[in-house]
C-alpha cells in the first residue's frame, strides 16, 4: 500500500472512531428497587434467596401498561407499575425483563441470587479464600457490618452485564484463585460508576467503559497488601478507576495531553466528580473520594465509594 493510500486508510479509522458517539443507553423509564432508581436500559440487582423484591416503574410521561418477564412464576402485579417478584431459593442468575406493552421498548434487571453470609463458614467458601470480615463494625455504621451474602462468579457468567457499560468480571478480586470465585457488589456503585462515566464523556475525555484497577476485595486479599482494615472495597460499593482508551495498556490515558501519565490526568478526572458533588441528584451516591500518584507498582487513579457520607484523602 501507497504512503499517501495508508495515510487515508489511517484517517478514516481514526475518523470513524470519533463518530461513535457515547451512549449512556438510559431507558425511557426508571426502575426504582430496594434503596436505588436506575434509569438504564440493564442494570444488576443482588438478593437472598426468598427475598421478596420489589419492582416500581417511573414513567412520566406515558400511562402505558407494562410487563414483568420472569424466569420464575413468583411474580405479583401490584399495580400498573408495581411489582413483588419472590427470587427462587437456588443460587445464581435469573435475568427479568421489564417491557413497554406499546413500544416494546425493554429494560433488563439481571438479578442474582447470592449465597447468604450466614451460611460462610472458616475463611473459605466452596475453596475460594475470603478470609475473615471485623468482628465489629467500625464506628458502629451499619455500612461496616458484614455483607448480607456473596456472588458467585464463574466462567460462564463473568462478563454479564451489570450495567450498561460494565461487566461482574471487572470487579472481581486480583487475588490468583480458580473459579468460582466470590465478589460483593452494591448497585449503588454501578448507577455511581455509569453517572461518572456519562460525565467523562460529555467533558470529552471519550471512553467507552472506566477501567476498574481495583474493585472487590476479599479481607484476605486485602491484608495481603497491607490496606487498611475497615476498606470499603471489602464491602462492595468502591472502585479504583481510571480512563484506559488511548491506548489501552491498563494505565491512565494522557488526558492533559502534555506528553506524560501523572498525577495531573488523575487531577482531571477526580475533578470532573468533584463538580457533581453537592447537586441535589447526586445525593445517593455520596461517599469518599481520593486520588493517587503513579507508583513502582501502579499508575495513577481515583477512588470512588458509596459508603454514605464524605469523605476524602490521597494526594
Amino acid at each position: 500500500m501507497k504512503k499517501s493510500a495508508f495515510t487515508l486508510f489511517i484517517l478514516i479509522i481514526i475518523m470513524g472512531r470519533l463518530a461513535i458517539a457515547f451512549s449512556p443507553k438510559r431507558a425511557t423509564f426508571s426502575i426504582k428497587f430496594k434503596n436505588e432508581v436506575s434509569p438504564y436500559s440493564v442494570v444488576a440487582i443482588f438478593v437472598l434467596p426468598e427475598d421478596i423484591l420489589t419492582l416500581e416503574i417511573i414513567d412520566k410521561t406515558s400511562e402505558s401498561g407494562y410487563i414483568l418477564e420472569a424466569p420464575t412464576q413468583l411474580t405479583q402485579n401490584i399495580l400498573n407499575k408495581k411489582y413483588k417478584w419472590k427470587a427462587p431459593q437456588e443460587k445464581g442468575l435469573y435475568p427479568l425483563k421489564i417491557v413497554h406493552s406499546e413500544s416494546r421498548e425493554v429494560v433488563t434487571l439481571n438479578v442474582f441470587v447470592m449465597i447468604p453470609f450466614v451460611k460462610f463458614q472458616g475463611e473459605y467458601l466452596n475453596g475460594y479464600r475470603i478470609g475473615s470480615y471485623p468482628s465489629i463494625s467500625f464506628k458502629g455504621l451499619s455500612s461496616y457490618e458484614p455483607p448480607r451474602g456473596f456472588i458467585e462468579v464463574t466462567r460462564e457468567n463473568e462478563n454479564i452485564l451489570i450495567s450498561p457499560h460494565f461487566t461482574l468480571k471487572q470487579f472481581l478480586c486480583k487475588q490468583n484463585e480458580g473459579y468460582p470465585k466470590y465478589v460483593v457488589l452494591r448497585e449503588s456503585l454501578l448507577l455511581k460508576l455509569e453517572l461518572i462515566l456519562e460525565k467523562v464523556n460529555e467533558k470529552g475525555y471519550q471512553c467507552e467503559t472506566l477501567h476498574i484497577m481495583s474493585g472487590y476485595r476479599t479481607p484476605y486479599y486485602n491484608e495481603i497488601i497491607g490496606n487498611v482494615k475497615y476498606s470499603r472495597h471489602l464491602y462492595g460499593d468502591a472502585a479504583d478507576i481510571f480512563i484506559d482508551e488511548n491506548p489501552k495498556d491498563e494505565m491512565m490515558d494522557d488526558l492533559n495531553n502534555d506528553g506524560k501519565m501523572d498525577y495531573r490526568d488523575t487531577a482531571i478526572l477526580y475533578e470532573v466528580i468533584d463538580e457533581m458533588y453537592g447537586k441535589a441528584w447526586y445525593k445517593p451516591f455520596i461517599g469518599g473520594l481520593a486520588r493517587y500518584k503513579k507508583t513502582s507498582s501502579h499508575g495513577p487513579f481515583v477512588h470512588v465509594d458509596t459508603r454514605g457520607f464524605w469523605a476524602r484523602w490521597g494526594d
